[in-house]
């Protein structure tokens, strides 16, 4: 597909090399750089913004559920698809050097302060020079020695490798965000930033690797490595562009990692974020990023079923000394489609929180205050935020035509963010739904039936083909997938699945086992299924990943 031959691999620096990263402190006589985040100082910290320490974050199990989180978790430890990446051992050693890059990143002290990038300021023609020559200014010695230090890459792949970012990534990462960050933001900052621009063709070159099958050797292996090594010398500085680097080399990780370490994977970021303060209103491409990051993070508290929330909690995606209470007139002031969908995802981020809070109360004894009166209150004001929700989407995240039809709707948005937040909706409900208080006394709607939701849930993914979309659909459409009986409906569930992993490359088809056991049989294999392994309780057996 692409010119010139595969690059070699590339030497790996050694073990005790590849983790001495130490703390960065503060260079008191650097000056200040225009593309720091703006955050508070350590003396300015909020409470809720304190870094916590990796004993902190065991502690608040910040961890998955195989690997301490507890709780009930179907998936088998093989389940993803087997083409190698995740089982090299360069990837897995970058990806324990990443971890501590973000871990040190976030616990780094005295934050720069100045303004966030604009793409005006990063993309005016005339100024890339000035741009350039700032950049440098600012980057270590070892970073500006090290950018000729590149991967043996052919200008044409890596044309390759950006036109697909801009054309079949971009666009899901900027699905709830329609000024377009992630594809025209990123790809201009990274001009002057080796380190995003390697995240940004390491993303690329990941997507392609699973969309055509490749197996062995990896571009994206070489270019995520590269990225690592680059981001390394400039810890001391607090750039969005970092962020931006990270939260790109999490979603490469993301695209093909075993859903047991999926909060492993998130809770780097999650650090970085609640250390620097980042939330859901920040300004400018952090609000991009956090929002990014944020779907990511709920799609981890879905997987668990009900034993955790998200790892950086719902309150923490408000801005600082708001409350929850706040959180309606905060999206409500915005008035924006795009943070409308946004708050979806917040109150589907809260719907996993308060039943997390109340399966620990319940099942582990645990202390946190969710007693059946607190639960109940809460309950029902989250299920009142959920109609609120739906009765004040804009036009935008309304349907423009939906088909009642067997056996599941067809509903058409052309908005792309109406597409996946009308899913978390549903699935916030069916969450509800599932613990309602015995108390409550709700009057008659269609809003009450768990299958109503279902069903649209799984007609949204059938009807709307956005890749970014379809991504975010294989949690939901596992929960509704659940409560469906007839094989006409799991028929319909388990060819979707395999029909987003095919046209995405994310792994998707490991849901298909969960929702067998959950229906009491296999459901019928092809062919492609057999070169994808489980590992269950007795050992590893053929199914899908």
């Amino acid at each position: 597909m692409f010119s010139g031959e595969p690059p070699q691999k590339r030497q790996r620096t050694s073990q005790s090399q590849s983790h001495s990263h130490p703390t960065p402190t503060a260079d008191a006589s650097a000056p200040p750089t225009t593309e720091s985040i703006s955050g508070p100082s350590p003396g300015e910290w909020h409470p809720r913004h304190h870094a916590l320490s990796p004993s902190d974050y065991n502690a608040h199990n910040y961890s998955s559920p195989r690997s301490g989180g507890g709780g009930p978790f179907d998936s088998p430890t093989g389940g993803w698809y087997q083409d190698g990446f995740s089982q090299d051992p360069g990837f897995l050693a970058s990806q324990e050097e990443l971890r501590g890059i973000l871990f040190s990143l976030a616990y780094s002290a005295a934050p720069t302060r100045a303004t966030t990038p604009t793409i005006g300021d990063a993309d005016r023609p005339n100024d890339s020079s000035a741009a350039e020559g700032t950049e440098t200014s600012h980057v270590p010695r070892a970073t500006r020695q090290g950018e000729s230090h590149q991967p043996p890459l052919s200008s044409l792949r890596r044309i390759e490798y950006l036109k697909n970012y801009v054309t079949g990534v971009a666009p899901w990462l900027d699905m709830f965000d329609s000024q377009c960050s992630f594809q025209q933001q990123l790809p201009a900052l990274a001009r002057t930033f080796p380190p995003l621009s390697y995240a940004i063709l390491a993303i690329s070159a990941r997507h392609l690797e699973r969309k055509n099958g490749i197996k062995g050797l990896f571009d994206s292996l070489e270019l995520y490595q590269e990225a690592i090594r680059l981001l390394g010398p400039v810890l001391q500085v607090r750039d969005p562009k970092i962020v931006a680097a990270c939260v790109l080399l999490c979603c490469l990780e993301m695209m093909s990692a075993r859903a047991q370490d999926w909060r492993r994977h998130l809770e780097g970021c999650s650090a970085l974020f609640d250390s620097f303060g980042i939330h859901g209103f920040s300004q400018g491409l952090l609000q991009a990023i956090f929002w990014c990051y944020a779907r990511m993070d709920l799609c981890g508290a879905l997987i668990s079923d009900g034993t955790q929330t998200t790892l950086l909690r719902p309150s923490k995606w408000l801005p600082p000394a708001c409350q929850e209470e706040d959180a309606y007139g905060l999206f409500r002031e915005v008035k924006s489609p795009d943070m409308h969908a946004n708050y979806a995802v917040y109150l589907c981020a809260r719907a996993t929180e308060i039943v997390s809070d109340r399966t620990k109360f319940v099942e582990l004894g645990e202390q946190n205050g969710c007693t059946l009166e607190a639960f109940n209150s809460r309950w029902l004001q989250l299920w009142n935020d959920l109609q609120c929700w739906l009765a004040e989407r804009p036009s935008e995240l309304v349907p423009i035509q939906t088909v009642n039809s067997k056996p599941f709707p067809r509903i058409l948005f052309a908005y792309w963010s109406a597409i996946s937040s009308n899913q978390l909706y549903h699935t916030a409900c069916i969450l509800l739904l599932k613990m309602m208080p015995k108390a409550i006394r709700l009057p008659r709607s269609p809003s009450l039936s768990l299958l109503w939701h279902a069903r649209r849930i799984c007609g949204i993914s059938l009807t709307n083909p956005h890749q970014g979309c379809l991504n975010n659909s294989i949690q939901p459409l596992w929960i509704a997938g659940r409560l469906f009986s007839h094989v006409s409906e799991h028929g319909e569930i388990v060819k979707l699945i395999r029909d987003i992993e095919t046209e995405t490359g994310w792994g998707s088809c490991w849901r298909i086992h969960d929702l067998e056991v959950s229906w009491g049989y296999n459901t019928r294999r092809t062919k492609s299924d057999h070169n994808q392994q489980f590992f269950g309780p007795r050992g590893p057996h053929t199914s899908e990943t």
